[in-house]
């Protein structure tokens, strides 16, 4: 596992659906199976969730 619930993280490029190579989000749940995978909120400049 790379990272564990709650790291900060930060997006190495731009998604699709719309937030940018930069942003910084918190890892909410981590997946193992079937492959590793992890749920990540981004929050705008206020602190809102983003996406």
């Amino acid at each position: 596992m790379k990272f564990k619930e709650y790291d900060t993280v930060k997006l190495m490029k731009d998604c699709e659906e719309g937030e940018k190579e930069g942003e910084l989000g918190a890892i909410l749940m981590v997946f193992e199976k079937p492959r590793e995978a992890y749920e990540v909120e981004i929050l705008d400049k206020e602190g809102n969730p983003k996406a």
